[in-house]
């Protein structure tokens, strides 16, 4: 018997359309595989310290920016919950800290992912600019197959599901 391809799914979670249309594919996934869904969400400690040790930003500020960052987090990942209570597929959430990069690839990895979802590029070339890197260095480091989610009818064929 041939093992299911996408039994354990993760999606990174970053608050743009692209990562929600990608947590809205891992739902109509989930529908139709049977798959168990896990969204992420990492809070850039690695960019924040970098920002810090360049002083161009001080103690303070960091730590504002960082609370910032969890709070914006964990409402996207209730929001993530929400959308997939709405389809009746359970979504297990996770917020981490760190490089957005290797958190996820370690996510990935603990979780033994079979696929990682990522959402497209968003329209402007400093998000494009980015989100390729991020994308990038998922797309050299994880040990499971990744998949880029450009559909762009996927909010459509969420609302039919």
């Amino acid at each position: 018997m041939i093992k299911p391809l996408f039994k354990n799914v993760l999606v990174m979670v970053n608050g743009t359309e692209a990562s929600i249309n990608a947590v809205r594919y891992a739902i109509l996934m989930a529908k139709l595989y049977q798959s168990e869904v896990r969204a992420a969400y990492v809070v850039d400690t690695a960019t924040i310290r970098q920002l810090s040790l360049n002083r161009i930003f001080v103690d303070d500020e960091s730590r504002d920016y960082e609370r910032s960052l969890e709070q914006n987090g964990q409402r996207y990942l209730a929001f993530v919950e929400q959308l997939g209570k709405e389809k009746g597929v359970k979504i297990e959430t996770e917020l981490r800290r760190g490089a957005i990069w290797s958190e996820i690839v370690t996510v990935a990895e603990e979780r033994k992912t079979d696929l990682i979802l990522l959402g497209g590029t968003e329209s402007t070339q400093s998000d494009k600019d980015v989100l390729s890197s991020t994308h990038k260095s998922i797309l050299v480091n994880a040990r499971c197959s990744v998949l880029v989610v450009k559909e762009k009818t996927v909010e459509q064929l969420f609302k039919l599901a």
